[in-house]
């Protein structure tokens, strides 16, 4: 047998114990600062806050108006007087609820037509056309013919807002459908799905991405058509009863025509903090609850 060959070692590039790196450990505790600044809601805040003060120091500073632009410190007193001595509240509550009204059945219509487009090929056609000819309609347009169709009742809002969020939901999700991996189906069809069961167990969990994109976007635009509605036709739909007091769009327009400007902004402010609380507490938390906790959208 062959002599068994010594392995040779170079001193030179023989590794010992490592020690600690030389320019800062991997592995550190962060610091308070650091880890407030790691948190979204925290730097969102810090915007705002920001925002804020530059409003506020302009127009201390720029000599403006405050019936053109008040003071924030004037909108947030406007604002707790609203709450307090005008019904805000109540009036939030009416825009709410008309707003779940046609948000969810919106939804419901959607799902339908997402789903019939899904399993049959006539379905595909009817949601493609409907969805070219309808959703460059702005949807406030609908309003007057609602108000001749249903009548001056809130039910002509909702009817406006179906409008606002059937074809985004149906367009994104029918699109996340489509945009659904052969392997994936192929595995659906492997365990016996077809149909609903199909659509429901394969196809809207690998689309939730695309379905939620929609959901934020109907959301955002049956928001504003709400709002726009309000301002428009708001009186004309406030109960002859005094009951319903209008909502967030008609306490801005009601401040407008009585020239109180700050309380103006102040129904401003309360519609963006909708917004965002909406955006980033909703929303935020249905995604970090499924497709971020899945995998399917970074942090």
């Amino acid at each position: 047998m062959a002599a068994r060959q010594e392995i040779v070692v170079r001193p030179e590039i023989e590794v010992g114990e490592l020690g600690k790196a030389v320019t800062g450990d991997i592995a550190r505790p962060l610091t308070m600062f650091e880890r407030l600044s790691n948190m979204d809601i925290v730097r969102k805040f810090t915007v705002l806050l920001v925002v804020l003060a530059a409003w506020e120091l302009y127009t201390r500073t720029s000599g403006v108006s405050e019936l053109i632009l008040p003071t924030f410190s004037a909108t947030a007193k406007a604002l707790v007087s609203a709450i307090f001595n005008e019904s805000l509240l109540e009036m939030l509550w009416n825009s709410v609820k008309i707003l779940l009204t046609g948000y969810l059945i919106g939804l419901v219509i959607a799902a339908v037509l997402t789903t019939f487009a899904t399993v049959t090929r006539f379905g595909s056609d009817v949601l493609s056309t409907l969805t070219a000819m309808l959703n460059p309609l702005p949807a406030i347009a609908l309003l007057p013919l609602a108000m001749i169709w249903i009548g001056l009742t809130s039910g002509s809002i909702v009817f406006t807002l179906l409008h606002s969020v059937i074809w985004p939901v149906a367009l994104n999700a029918h699109t996340g459908f489509r945009s659904v991996s052969d392997t994936q189906r192929m595995v659906g069809r492997n365990y016996g799905l077809w149909g609903f069961s199909y659509v429901i167990k394969v196809l809207i969990p690998a689309a939730l991405p695309s379905i939620l994109i929609g959901m934020r976007i109907g959301w955002a635009f049956a928001w504003r058509t709400l709002i726009a509605a309000e301002l428009v036709f708001g009186g004309a739909v406030i109960d002859t009863s005094g009951a319903n007091k209008g909502g967030l769009g008609w306490f801005v327009f009601s401040n407008q025509m009585e020239s109180q400007v700050p309380a103006v902004f102040a129904g401003l402010l309360t519609i963006i903090v909708v917004g965002l609380l909406v955006e980033n507490i909703i929303f935020n938390t249905l995604e970090n609850r499924t497709i971020r906790r899945w995998g399917m959208q970074s942090q």
